[in-house]
């Protein structure tokens, strides 16, 4: 509970996009005594949280805010690739134009992101490891599936062994939610 409220704030960001509204100085030309009590006993709570910071906790905030970046291209990714559930002859060539222009550039971007990702603990920096290998496994998939529907003849196989380069990227990246979640539990942050 001690630290719930920097994770908090960093979702909170995360959500709206970075952006961080103002809200204590417009209610402060109603009332200047109240506020400005408020606001200070805001900032002596924040300073008694803020030093109760060790360097695993700080390592993993800013972990959780270097993540924000990449995860932008990984969205313009999966959003395409999850429009699209069955391929068929009619849809074969919009899909392969999405995957070529969209979807492969995107997670290609999001995996090298990740790549330069380098936390300082040990134990952050394996769990990381694992996200790597589950995003990579990912966009292998998206390159056989690219591959399957390159020409007009659909590649059964190749889908095929995309299909189960999906499955094992998905199962890395659960493993590595259920770990980083465990890992932000054991700092004292609410998951």
């Amino acid at each position: 509970m001690k630290k719930h409220w920097i994770l908090s704030i960093l979702m909170s960001m995360v959500l709206i996009g970075g952006v961080v509204l103002p809200t204590g100085h417009y209610v402060a030309a109603a009332d200047n005594s109240t506020v400005i009590s408020d606001e200070e006993n805001t900032e002596e709570t924040i300073n008694q949280e803020e030093q109760e910071l060790t360097a695993d906790d700080q390592d993993f905030l800013d972990y959780l805010e270097a993540l924000e970046a990449p995860s932008v291209y990984e969205q313009k990714a999966l959003k395409v690739l999850g429009d699209t559930t069955y391929i068929t002859p009619s849809n074969r060539k919009s899909f392969f134009l999405q995957l070529n222009n969209i979807a492969v550039p995107n997670y290609t971007k999001y995996v090298s992101m990740l790549k330069q990702i380098k936390p300082e603990n040990p134990e952050l920096k394996k769990i990381h490891n694992k996200l790597i290998k589950g995003s990579y496994t990912q966009l292998e998939a998206s390159i056989l599936f690219k591959k399957a529907v390159s020409k007009t003849q659909i590649n059964k196989t190749l889908l095929k062994q995309g299909n189960e380069k999906v499955a094992a990227g998905l199962k890395l990246i659960l493993e590595y939610q259920a770990e980083i979640n465990t890992y932000g539990e054991t700092l004292g942050f609410e998951m």
